[in-house]
């Protein structure tokens, strides 16, 4: 069975840690981005989420919001959890961000 619990790196050299989920499947935790399009320091953000069923199944579904502290952006992740045979965990996700723009016509440009 798949664990959200704990600290995840990816191949780009971020970070996020997920803190325990409650009974409901939701949980909180952190994200340090090591790739950004901005000029400004980056910061760990805070994240939101919630597990599919999280007893109950092998390879869970979730999904999680980032609200970056260091851009006017938030970015939403849906993936998957799996185990190999050997009990390694891998994460695979998805992204979608949306970043602020000063007006409507703009929108066109404001999604990644």
């Amino acid at each position: 069975q798949c664990h959200l619990q704990g600290l995840w790196r990816n191949e780009l050299g971020s970070n996020m840690t997920i803190l325990a989920l409650n009974t409901a499947g939701t949980f909180s935790g952190s994200y340090h981005t090591a790739v950004a399009a901005t000029n400004k320091q980056i910061l760990v953000s805070p994240l939101q989420g919630v597990q599919q069923h999280p007893s109950a199944k092998r390879h869970p579904t979730f999904g999680f919001t980032v609200q970056w502290q260091f851009s006017d952006s938030t970015t939403a992740f849906v993936g998957q959890c799996f185990v190999d045979h050997r009990g390694k965990e891998t994460l695979e996700t998805m992204w979608l961000l949306r970043k602020e723009v000063l007006s409507h016509k703009d929108t066109w440009k404001a999604t990644r």
